[in-house]
């Protein structure tokens, strides 16, 4: 009778062609977990500060900043930072060479390197005049779905002294990171370790984070109300210093008036508040900061002009 039904032969129906996963993101550093909240709260500010960044090329800029403050006697800084050719990213360019002096002599210096196309290589180095304090070396590898970094801080052979890091982070799905800190260090008669665990969540509009570990504890909930409203709420606790915050910290941003405010308020009985206010068509950006302290009944403020 043929096909009576009208339905096409079983090999003549098209085949659905499988459908394709896209690939996990990298998750980052860990050092990056609970950037976003903490980029809402404000900087601390007191005292008087003047800044000038001047852009020598495009590869060269420095920056002279000049502090003033009642706590302590005025201070010079002169920052400058050198950046390659080889950009990965907009907000990363190999080789990177950032050099920061004040008047005393002392030094903080920094050097990040591409070693290949996955394996970065950083170098930190810190004096008090003409001492060494710090000197820390990192490799990171980034892998497409996980990072892998070790960090050797202040390695001693002949004291026998040294602080290792290990980090690890791995995509599980398009929204969940998990992973790890190992702190090991030791010298001469003390040797230890300890390990925390890391988990973060990323939705549409916020981002949750949590680092646990026999160190303690330490939370982030980080909340974008929309382009101009942005909300961070951290806790931390540690056992060694027995000793628990909770801080609130928001960030508005007013596009029409060109201004940006900061505000905190912590468990400590401690709050505070930072306008910056940008001038154009001027390149200077105006910043003023008040902080108080009701627990220890201390105020400061701060006062600071950018120029460039």
């Amino acid at each position: 009778m043929g096909n009576t039904l009208g339905l096409a032969p079983m090999g003549a129906l098209p085949r659905r062609s499988p459908r394709r996963e896209e690939p996990l993101p990298n998750p980052g550093s860990f050092d990056e977990l609970h950037r976003l909240c903490k980029d809402v709260f404000p900087a601390q500010m007191e005292g008087v500060k003047l800044v000038v960044n001047k852009v020598l090329s495009s590869h060269f800029q420095v920056a002279h900043t000049v502090h003033m403050s009642a706590l302590g006697l005025p201070g010079y800084h002169l920052h400058a930072a050198y950046a390659g050719d080889w950009q990965l990213s907009p907000t990363e360019m190999f080789p990177t060479v950032v050099g920061d002096m004040d008047s005393s002599g002392s030094l903080n210096a920094q050097v990040l390197l591409l070693l290949a196309e996955r394996l970065r290589a950083k170098a930190v180095f810190q004096t008090q005049q003409a001492k060494f304090l710090t000197w820390q070396f990192d490799g990171e590898y980034r892998g497409d779905d996980y990072t892998a970094t070790l960090t050797l801080g202040n390695p001693d052979l002949i004291g026998e002294s040294v602080i290792m890091v290990a980090h690890f982070l791995q995509s599980l799905t398009h929204r969940l990171v998990l992973g790890g800190e190992l702190v090991y260090h030791r010298r001469p008669g003390e040797e230890g370790a300890i390990l925390t665990l890391a988990g973060k969540y990323s939705a549409v509009h916020w981002v949750a984070t949590l680092n646990v570990g026999s160190g303690g504890a330490h939370a982030s909930y980080y909340h974008k109300a929309n382009e101009q409203v942005q909300v961070g709420v951290e806790f931390e606790a540690n056992t060694r210093l027995q000793d628990t915050t909770f801080s609130f910290g928001y960030h508005l941003t007013l596009p029409q008036a060109n201004m940006v405010f900061r505000g905190l308020v912590d468990s400590n009985w401690c709050v505070g508040a930072v306008l910056e206010k940008k001038m154009p068509p001027l390149p200077v950006t105006l910043a003023l900061g008040a902080f108080l302290n009701h627990w220890r009944n201390r105020f400061h403020c701060g006062f600071s002009i950018t120029v460039g």
